[in-house]
């Protein structure tokens, strides 16, 4: 499935319009990655296990978005977006969102 953060999809275009689809996931934190999230906080530098942590999460969201355009019937999604929000102490959430459509069929030369 074609997906882009633009509105329109080079050289293709959008024959119908079939919604706003979202993928989302709430991610809570780790006590493991926590105590090292303490360590890094005293000598800084990169939290490697919350950076794992919230790149796998983005790509669950971003695969149930998918699914959801696929039921929809969708050829692509376009204008994609990411957004985060704390649900609660330690949680938070990752939603992905865009407008599925369908495609004309490309002219073959």
């Amino acid at each position: 499935m074609i997906h882009s953060t633009t509105e329109t999809i080079p050289a293709r275009e959008i024959e119908e319009i079939l919604g706003v689809v979202t993928g989302n996931v709430v991610q809570s934190k780790h006590i493991g990655r926590d105590v090292m999230a303490g360590l890094k906080s005293i000598v800084g530098g990169e939290i490697r296990g919350y950076t794992e942590m919230l790149t796998e999460a983005r790509k669950v969201a971003f695969q149930r978005l998918i699914e959801s355009a696929r039921q929809k019937g969708a050829d692509a999604v376009v204008g994609v977006r990411f957004t985060t929000s704390a649900i609660m102490d330690g949680s938070c959430e990752i939603l992905v969102f865009g407008t599925a459509v369908k495609l004309k069929k490309a002219k073959r030369t």
